[in-house]
């Protein structure tokens, strides 16, 4: 007899990461859609999905006083084969943001093909900005559509050595999406591998204050307002310069 597949679970949230401190009332939302193999239908190991708490506190305790919320996805499903299009996991997601917290911004951010999940999932009507880190890009014979980022503020950051994700797809999608939306921009981190630890506390203070502009509407530390300012390719291959963490500190 002929087995029937069984449907592979949707996207769920898990709790909510806050810090001591965060404002009662959730104002703002990051989802974190987690890395994995670009071809498996396994689901995301426990170890995987606790490698980015540290991440999730961090953004959590940088916008604390705005009132973010900050979650880590849960798919039941992994990678381009198990799941032809990456953004559904970032639409479930984010229509269960909305189910809970009303009309808020949403930020989807990742790493690897999180990131690509979520450029593509960046048309849901609630989500206003796209934090894509070392985004794993399939080769650009047929190019990742960027139409559905206008209005959308995005910030793709990648190592220059990184092994796993070619940095000139993410270039090339930069320069296309620069096209349609001025509020792109692309840093590249000098030397850093795929998993971007060698200057890791500057990557965060990036995204921190790539999150609270965009969701809360402070103002951007000046490499960012200035690479969204700058036309391609200015605004596409800034440097991350060291020490951007203690100058926003200061």
């Amino acid at each position: 007899m002929a087995q029937r597949a069984l449907p592979l679970p949707a996207a769920r949230l898990g709790r909510a990461v806050l810090t001591a401190g965060a404002a009662p009332e959730v104002s703002g939302v990051v989802l974190l859609l987690p890395d994995g193999e670009a071809a498996s239908r396994r689901r995301p190991s426990a170890l995987r999905y606790a490698a980015q708490l540290p991440f999730a506190r961090a953004l959590a305790r940088g916008g604390q006083e705005d009132g973010l919320a900050v979650h880590l996805v849960r798919p039941g499903s992994r990678g381009r084969d198990a799941e032809p299009d990456p953004a559904a996991g970032a639409h479930g997601a984010a229509d269960e943001v909305v189910r809970r917290y009303g009309d808020v911004p949403v930020c989807l951010a990742g790493h690897g093909t999180g990131g690509l999940a979520a450029l593509r999932g960046a048309g849901h009507s609630a989500v206003n900005s796209v934090l894509s880190m070392a985004p794993w890009l399939p080769d650009d014979t047929e190019p990742e559509p960027v139409k559905h980022l206008a209005g959308r503020r995005v910030l793709i950051v990648h190592g220059t050595n990184d092994a796993r994700t070619d940095p000139e797809l993410s270039y090339r999608l930069a320069e296309r999406a620069k096209k349609a939306n001025r509020h792109t921009c692309r840093f590249e981190v000098h030397s850093d591998g795929h998993a971007l630890r060698q200057h890791r506390a500057e990557v965060v203070a990036l995204a921190a204050d790539f999150v609270r502009g965009s969701l809360f509407a402070r103002p951007y530390a000046r490499p960012v307002a200035d690479a969204f300012a700058a036309p391609p390719p200015l605004g596409l291959r800034m440097p991350l310069a060291a020490g951007f963490g203690r100058s926003l500190r200061h």
